[in-house]
């Protein structure tokens, strides 16, 4: 029963489209649309070094009737890697054991490990990028491929801002199942620019799981400082 519940933490440690021939942009677009990938994939002028934020996690099993939830203080600096303090938890024991908690273990193992954040980074090295269509006169939608399946890497799509080419959102199922016991695993990672700093603000999962059944899990991101500034 163990391994049910420890692959659920996969998904959601997962720093979470079908091949087709696409039909040939006009020049002027597919120009524009090469400039935007450009500025998304150049380094960040103002990158994140250090965070304290508060996190509300919440998970769910067996169709919503096993859940739990965790409340935690958590912190990131070069000094001292990524460290978590949990305030408060609630409901299922199991859940909060074996999901909540293991899923800060591990993403504090994810972020100590130079090899598993380039295997999950978003860079041409793990991902091709495709269509590029605007969904608005804000938003543009980028369509990704990774470029071999792994469990750190997503089958599906990117937002992002047209003027600035901050990446909003990105969406799509798991490339590679975390286990024989998942069917399927959809991710939803959420990212916001505060105090000029681009952090991520909010991740869901959705996992189907032989026996337990529909499974999912949401985690939430308050700032109190970024990069050693106060966030109000």
């Amino acid at each position: 029963m163990r391994a049910r519940w420890t692959l659920t933490v996969v998904l959601i440690a997962a720093a979470a489209a079908t091949l087709a021939a696409h039909p040939q942009a006009p020049h002027a677009a597919t120009a524009r649309a090469g400039a935007l990938l450009d500025r998304f994939l150049a380094p960040d002028d103002q990158p994140l070094v250090s965070y304290r934020a508060f996190r509300h996690m919440t998970a769910s099993t067996r169709g919503g009737k096993l859940r739990a939830s965790l409340d935690a203080w958590t912190s990131l600096d070069p000094q001292h890697g990524f460290r978590y303090e949990i305030a408060k938890m609630d409901g299922s024991g199991v859940i909060q054991k074996h999901v909540l908690l293991k899923a800060l273990e591990a993403e504090q193992d994810a972020i100590q490990s130079a090899a598993s954040k380039a295997q999950s980074a978003l860079t041409p090295a793990n991902y091709e990028f495709l269509d590029v269509n605007p969904l608005d006169d804000r938003l543009v939608r980028v369509d990704v491929k990774p470029r071999r399946n792994h469990v750190m890497l997503i089958h599906g799509h990117l937002v992002i801002e047209s003027d600035s080419a901050d990446l909003v959102r990105v969406e799509g199922e798991l490339s590679k199942r975390p286990s024989f016991w998942t069917r399927r695993v959809r991710v939803v990672r959420e990212y916001d620019r505060i105090g000029g700093v681009h952090v991520p603000i909010r991740m869901t999962s959705a996992a189907d799981v032989l026996v337990v059944g529909a499974s999912s899990f949401s985690m939430d991101y308050t700032y109190s400082e970024i990069n050693g500034q106060p966030v109000n």
